[in-house]
């Protein structure tokens, strides 16, 4: 994607699929970015992961849908989920109306070496989404 069609806030690191990340000490913020929400309209079903859920970098751990479309999210970060946000799984059109503001899960780092395999948000707009 051209960087003239989105941005991204600038307080928050990115993998390169559709995941933002916001560090608070050692635990992360994990969602979707609003370009890759935009491009689903609408999310129906969220299948969240398990509080207590061990994640190694790279794992699915979430699962959406949209009316005409499924994926998968993979963790960004090694680690624990320590939190889901409940209010997601009756309204997953959250991630829609507000997906720089609707978290997903809160996952306890254990690796913060993958901190630097991530991109900012200026970094991330160079690359198309995938």
């Amino acid at each position: 994607m051209d960087e003239t069609i989105f941005s991204l806030p600038e307080d928050r690191f990115y993998d390169e699929q559709y995941t933002w990340i916001i560090l608070q000490n050692d635990v992360v913020l994990v969602g979707i970015v609003k370009p890759a929400a935009d491009l689903v309209k609408e999310f129906v079903f969220i299948q969240l992961p398990l509080k207590g859920k061990k994640l190694k970098k790279g794992d699915v751990f979430v699962s959406v849908e949209a009316v005409k479309w499924s994926g998968h999210m993979k963790s960004p970060i090694t680690g624990t989920v320590v939190e889901v946000n409940d209010v997601l799984f009756d309204t997953p059109s959250l991630i829609n109306k507000n997906p720089y503001g609707s978290w997903i899960a809160k996952i306890q780092l254990q690796n913060p070496e993958e901190l630097k395999l991530l991109l900012t948000s200026k970094e991330r707009i160079k690359k198309p989404l995938r």
